[in-house]
């Protein structure tokens, strides 16, 4: 069976090393499904949040041939039950004096900032777990969506 699976991947910071990633997932025919990559508490290090569908041999192999990357210091599978997880989306959606009001209430349930107005659209801004930015949109769809922009999924193992 198919499922989402997120690693979490500690690099150093080196130029080409994501062209490096991204032709291994190509070359071996797996689909990445989101990738964000930034610098984290370590100099000189980065960290990429790599999340692939497929099933357990699959997962084993990324990883595998990840290892083998001599940029790739350390790769840890976070358990989905157990691990912090975040997006952010920037929504541009069709406005009117109509529909203003009702947008900016359901804005205000998701906690999702207004971050541009103008007399046609507004922009909103929202960060949380896929299932709430989801749900957000689905709610904004009916008004019109003219843009959705994603940073795909980025996450940590929960402290113990």
């Amino acid at each position: 069976m198919n499922t989402q699976h997120v690693l979490s991947v500690l690099v150093n910071n080196n130029a080409g090393l994501l062209y490096k990633v991204a032709g291994l997932f190509s070359r071996r025919g797996f689909n990445i499904e989101s990738l964000t990559v930034g610098t984290c508490e370590l100099a000189d290090k980065s960290r990429m949040t790599i999340v692939v569908n497929g099933n357990e041999a699959t997962i084993d192999q990324v990883i595998r041939q990840l290892d083998k990357l001599i940029d790739v210091i350390e790769i840890e599978r976070l358990p989905r039950d157990h691990d912090v997880e975040r997006e952010l989306v920037l929504i541009q959606v069709n406005s009117s004096n109509d529909t203003r009001a009702e947008m900016i209430q359901i804005a205000e349930i998701f906690r999702a900032n207004i971050i541009d107005v103008s007399h046609k659209s507004l922009t909103f801004e929202l960060t949380g777990q896929q299932d709430k930015i989801n749900a957000f949109i689905s709610l904004l769809e009916p008004f019109g969506v003219r843009r959705i922009v994603r940073t795909g999924l980025t996450a940590l193992e929960r402290s113990m």
